[in-house]
């Protein structure tokens, strides 16, 4: 098959890549050699049309500081492109963010696939401006109505988004790689935040809260962050104003992958994700794959978690719930037994079942609008 996919996030991007972008090079790094495979993404400086992780890449928009006009641009550019060329390509992926209006339906009829990770609802107006806010909820909550085919990560989206019986849809998760399955967990003294540096969302005013906290129980255990993301200067300048002998405990690593990721990993006592909003994040799959005990927000998406005994939950928001969490599980006599229960969850979610689950639903998706001669 031929396969365009508009992701608005990739590798060298200015502000960074998050889950969305690691999904599609996970994805596609299995089925490159198979398809032919063309991601569509948004420009940034220095952004150059060519092969990218033995994928080809293709930049429109904007080359931009300022992220919101970027993503305009990019959005603008994406229908131009699908106009111009989407006869071209037996099945076109979006990757759909609110703030990224494609608006494809006035392009030409094809065999167009929306994959949604995430729906944010009212959340946008405790994160952004009302205006802005009202804008991206609205988006959020109708343009979805304008497309047939979905991919969804949880059943939990899946019910947030619309009635089943009008979707055609299949459900395909996140997944971990295959080495993390049967890495040796060793346990240092450090607790680790694994992800996209995003203060608010990913809730790392929490976490900074809950660590000062933390800290006065505890001599000796640290907190490493490893991640970017455009929020990152904000981010350090909150640990910078943090008392010295908080800050001296916490160690920023940046972006981290390989064996570097791996060696983080595997010498952590436990990983925690203060979330206020989530899906199915990648961080925490690999920190369970990993044989970790996590400790998360209770926001529905980690419901899991508790049900499996796989970590603790704490109220989300709430820093001294946070704070109360992490010091439970540092001295938790079962954590290490916390952690294997979280590998054995995991175990049979890879990469490579991930992916072949995902060609399945795309050759499905093209053969029916071949056989039917569907429309979008």
């Amino acid at each position: 098959m031929r396969i365009l996919h508009l992701l608005y996030e990739s590798e060298g991007d200015l502000f960074g890549i998050g889950g969305v972008g690691v999904r599609a090079y996970e994805i596609y790094g299995r089925l490159k050699d198979r398809h032919e495979v063309t991601l569509l993404c948004k420009r940034y400086p220095g952004a150059r049309d060519g092969v990218i992780q033995g994928i080809r890449h293709c930049f429109v928009g904007t080359e931009s500081r300022s992220l919101t006009l970027t993503l305009l641009s990019y959005a603008w550019g994406c229908n131009r492109f699908v106009r111009r060329h989407g006869q071209e390509y037996d099945v076109i992926v979006e990757e759909f963010s609110p703030a990224v209006p494609t608006f494809l339906r006035s392009a030409p009829p094809g065999p167009y696939v929306l994959q949604v990770q995430g729906h944010t609802g009212a959340l946008y107006f405790r994160k952004y401006n009302p205006a802005y806010a009202l804008v991206l909820w609205i988006l959020e909550r109708y343009r979805p109505g304008l497309y047939r085919r979905f991919i969804f990560l949880t059943r939990e989206t899946v019910n947030r988004v619309g009635p089943q019986s009008t979707l055609e849809f299949e459900v395909i998760p996140n997944g971990v790689s295959d080495d993390l399955l049967s890495m040796t967990s060793e346990d240092d003294d450090y607790m680790l935040y694994l992800g996209r540096i995003d203060v608010y969302g990913k809730g790392l005013d929490l976490l900074l809260s809950a660590f000062g906290e933390f800290c006065a129980s505890s001599d000796t255990m640290r907190l490493v962050v490893a991640g970017d993301g455009r929020d990152m200067q904000a981010f350090t300048r909150k640990v910078e104003e943090l008392p010295a002998g908080v800050r001296s405990r916490i160690e920023m690593r940046g972006w981290v992958e390989g064996r570097v990721k791996r060696e983080t990993l595997s010498r952590a006592s436990f990983v925690v994700l203060p979330s206020r909003h989530e899906v199915q994040p990648i961080s925490v799959l690999e920190a369970m794959a990993s044989g970790k005990a996590v400790v998360v927000s209770d926001i529905p998406e980690f419901r899991f978690i508790a049900d499996q005994d796989a970590g603790i939950l704490f109220r989300s928001g709430d820093a001294a719930s946070l704070s109360g969490a992490m010091k439970a599980m540092a001295t938790h006599p079962g954590r290490r037994d916390m952690g294997s229960r979280a590998r054995t969850v995991v175990r049979g979610f890879t990469w490579d079942w991930v992916a072949e689950k995902y060609e399945m639903f795309l050759r499905k998706v093209y053969n029916r609008h071949q056989s039917r001669g569907e429309l979008a």
